[in-house]
């Protein structure tokens, strides 16, 4: 059985981690098939949104600690975050597609910021989220260090880090640090509704907003004015600029392509 699921339909890639019976947690096959699939994802232009989930009652529980702890088995810490994580997270970021981490069950550790990730998260009522590494004498890995003090403050962030205290989703939401919790029975559809609506959108500027969010966390104010322009100016000569503006005079519902 894959350990990564792979539905695309309506212009949307549903992708799942699928180990189950260990809470999705990452071994190396999981690790490399992610990334391939990622790379498939954002090759495939009939794919225009990517909602990445977990099967059974996890989200992803991080690394698989049989694998770090089998004399057999065991890749070494640095082969696991510099070929299994640091690849993930940067294909997360790049995909020049919207990427919906809809969190299904308790995301730890490195599944907590895989999580943190994506460009909108959404968790239901009864997801946890857990910075579990200080708990086993490790420290946050796969851009922990990086989101989380940007999403939810420097303080709170230290916090949880250091103690690894789990956190609802509820309060995850008032935090900050995911962009909304729903209602459990709500979850599937709320997901649905959104990735459709993503994937409808003009999705080149959406994929142009996204690189601009991720240069603001670095560029100085000259330097993203810069880069807003030149994107602003691509943009407006876009296929989807002239039918948004079209349909906005004839006022119909625009038809956009992601071109």
């Amino acid at each position: 059985m894959s350990t990564i699921q792979l539905k695309i339909e309506n212009k949307i890639a549903f992708i799942t981690l699928n180990r189950p019976e260990v809470f999705n947690s990452f071994n190396r096959e999981m690790a490399l098939a992610l990334q391939g699939v990622l790379d498939d994802c954002d090759k495939n232009e009939e794919v225009r949104a990517i909602v990445l989930t977990g099967n059974g009652k996890a989200f992803c529980a991080g690394q698989d600690l049989k694998e770090v702890t089998s004399p057999e088995l065991n890749p070494g810490f640095k082969k696991i975050l510099e070929e299994h994580y640091n690849p993930i997270i940067t294909r997360i970021r790049k995909i020049k597609k919207p990427v919906i981490g809809a969190i299904n069950g308790v995301a730890a550790g490195a599944g907590a910021n895989i999580a943190l990730a994506c460009d909108i998260v959404i968790a239901h009522e009864k997801v946890s989220f857990i910075q579990a590494f200080s708990l086993i004498g490790l420290v946050p890995d796969s851009a922990g260090t990086y989101f989380l003090p940007r999403l939810i403050g420097f303080q709170k962030a230290l916090a949880l880090a250091m103690l690894g205290d789990k956190i609802g989703a509820e309060e995850a939401e008032k935090l900050g640090m995911i962009y909304k919790c729903v209602p459990l029975e709500e979850f599937e559809e709320t997901i649905n509704k959104l990735a459709i609506k993503l994937a409808n959108m003009p999705t080149k500027a959406l994929g142009m907003i996204k690189e601009l969010f991720n240069k603001s966390m670095t560029n100085t104010l000259e330097e993203q004015l810069e880069m807003e322009s030149k994107y602003q100016i691509e943009a407006a000569q876009s296929e989807d600029y002239a039918e948004g503006v079209t349909a906005f005079i004839e006022k119909r519902k625009p038809n956009f392509k992601g071109k």
